[in-house]
């Protein structure tokens, strides 16, 4: 076998091998005996069809077979020699296939880039310290009563915050207009789903009454048409409803697990589960903090098929949890819109594995275990989600990669300078706020609801 290398570019690797036309043929009449003992052919008995019909028949079809199985062992073997480690599959050229002459093809593709890792102790980023206070407590018993409250009809004038369930039509110029009427649609007063002036004028009407409101549409609104349009709408109100929250009592408490103790060991079973997720939030933050400066502070060629490779998965990501599981055209949305995560995910990838392997470190099965049972500790039988993980390669892989890169974390955080900065609760449970766009645009653009009601 006969390799040749050429760089194309930092990371493009174009091979040039050729392989002995002899190896080729040996193994094209190989294939063609064995195919002679198993062929079925109308006037020969199994296993006695001639070599030469064999050959007439199928021949040009087990070559092409025989050849792709040399140019796939071939090229192992030549990226192997040539030390190389290919990012992606190759793009393959042939050059020579004719049958009697030697076999020669071309193999193009992208190799990991070498990184060379700086210091780490010249990092300094910054770590959230927050305190649980018992306003936190207050508040956090607050929302859960809120969550867990339910609407009841009251005979009164709607306020703030009231639902109220209404019939409204609109108008521009007397004629009625696309998506400006409903009927028994629900309203949270104050939500802001509705334009400007609309949830105002319903305040302090009660069931069964029924006005007509001069509003304005703003002049940023989704739909072209309606931008600054002067309308008019015909509310009824059906019903006045307000929010009853669930008494703090046995029956509450046990929602959580607390079975005695009544509110104080509910108030410190909240207290517990707040500082769970004070933790997280903290280890987030760090752990984001981290990778943005590994990522600043390290510049090098990305591989493309791994970017492209990773903006498939992340759209196919998105198009999971937005499609809602009807099928969607993944075209739709073009390739650019997910190329700045696709290639933040595959720089950090990149780092994640140099450090993991300039430091020797190791998966520890331990924590990969930690991991699992915890993942299946929320189901009903956690024995089969265990079983499942240690059974499918795919799912322990995913398991081991999340264990290796909190690892390679706690290996980079050991050598860089961290200071503390004492924030509220609130605030340390609030994610840092992403990059701004390059072109220094916002996402802000309203995504073109009804006229009216933004959630319908």
């Amino acid at each position: 076998m006969q390799v040749s290398v050429e760089k194309t570019s930092v990371l493009e690797r174009r091979l040039t091998i050729g392989v002995a036309a002899a190896e080729v043929d040996e193994q094209v009449q190989a294939k063609l005996k064995e195919s002679a003992g198993q062929v079925r052919l109308p006037g020969f008995r199994p296993g006695k069809v001639p070599l030469k019909v064999v050959q007439q028949r199928f021949g040009k079809g087990i070559r092409q077979e025989v050849v792709g199985e040399v140019i796939s062992r071939s090229f192992y073997e030549a990226i192997t020699q040539e030390e190389l480690k290919p990012a992606g599959q190759p793009d393959i050229e042939p050059i020579n296939d004719e049958a009697g002459k030697d076999l020669e093809y071309a193999a193009t593709f992208e190799v990991y880039p070498e990184i060379e890792l700086k210091d780490f102790s010249t990092i300094e980023i910054t770590k959230p310290v927050a305190e649980i206070t018992d306003e936190d407590v207050d508040k956090t018993i607050a929302n859960i009563r809120e969550q867990r409250g339910e609407w009841v009809v009251v005979e009164r004038t709607a306020a703030d915050k009231d639902q109220v369930n209404i019939d409204y039509a609109g108008t521009r110029d007397g004629e009625a207009f696309e998506g400006g009427a409903a009927e028994g649609s629900d309203l949270i007063l104050g939500s802001g789903r509705m334009i400007p002036g609309f949830e105002e004028a319903i305040v302090g009407m009660s069931a069964g009454e029924e006005k007509v409101v001069a509003l304005t549409f703003p002049e940023d609104y989704s739909s072209e048409e309606l931008r600054g349009a002067s309308v008019e709408f015909n509310i009824k109100v059906n019903t006045v409803s307000e929010r009853q929250l669930p008494e703090l009592n046995d029956d509450l408490f046990a929602e959580f697990g607390v079975s005695e103790g009544g509110e104080s060991a509910f108030r410190a079973e909240v207290r517990d589960n707040m500082q769970k997720q004070l933790d997280t939030a903290t280890r987030t933050k760090l752990k984001f903090r981290l990778f943005k400066a590994l990522e600043q502070m390290h510049d090098f060629e990305k591989p493309r098929a791994l970017i492209n490779s990773e903006i498939a998965a992340v759209k196919q990501q998105m198009l999971s949890q937005f499609a809602g599981g009807q099928p969607m055209d993944s075209s739709l949305f073009p390739d650019d819109l997910f190329a700045p995560e696709a290639e933040k995910r595959v720089t950090l990838g990149l780092l994640i594995a140099e450090i993991s392997q300039a430091a020797e470190l190791e998966v520890d099965d331990a924590m990969v275990r930690a991991r699992i049972e915890e993942q299946a500790a929320t189901y009903e039988q956690p024995e089969q989600v265990i079983q499942y993980y240690y059974t499918n390669e795919q799912a322990l892989n995913g398991i081991q990669s999340a264990v290796m890169e909190d690892q390679v974390v706690e290996h980079v955080l050991e050598q860089v300078k961290i200071s503390e900065e004492t924030v509220s609760y609130a605030e340390a449970l609030q994610p840092d706020a992403p990059e701004e766009p390059e072109d220094g645009g916002d996402d802000s653009s309203q995504s073109g609801e009804p006229p009216t009601d933004k959630d319908e």
